[in-house]
């Protein structure tokens, strides 16, 4: 689920291949200006997590805005380490 506080996105729940599609799509349609995407109450992630928060990403920058994460779940830091890219998703821009 998402929900909206002025320039802030809260994210909770589980975020996995199960319903990424649907948050990523949501998400997108808020993107729109420059936005902090907050994790802290993401309660189950996949590698699935990391492709949402990288297609925000890219969202974000071809529309000229930033985006930046925080609170981000240990496991989720975990799977960018494994994969190589936590700098992606290290907070700020």
């Amino acid at each position: 689920m998402i929900e909206r506080a002025g320039n802030e996105l809260r994210l909770s729940g589980a975020v996995t291949l199960a319903n990424a599609v649907a948050l990523c799509e949501e998400g997108k349609q808020q993107l729109n200006g420059d936005l902090v995407i907050d994790l802290a109450a993401v309660t189950e992630v996949d590698s699935a997590a990391l492709s949402v928060l990288f297609e925000w990403r890219r969202a974000a920058r071809e529309k000229n805005h930033k985006l930046a994460f925080r609170n981000l779940p240990d496991s989720m830091r975990s799977l960018a380490a494994l994969y190589g890219v936590a700098d992606l998703v290290a907070p700020g821009d």
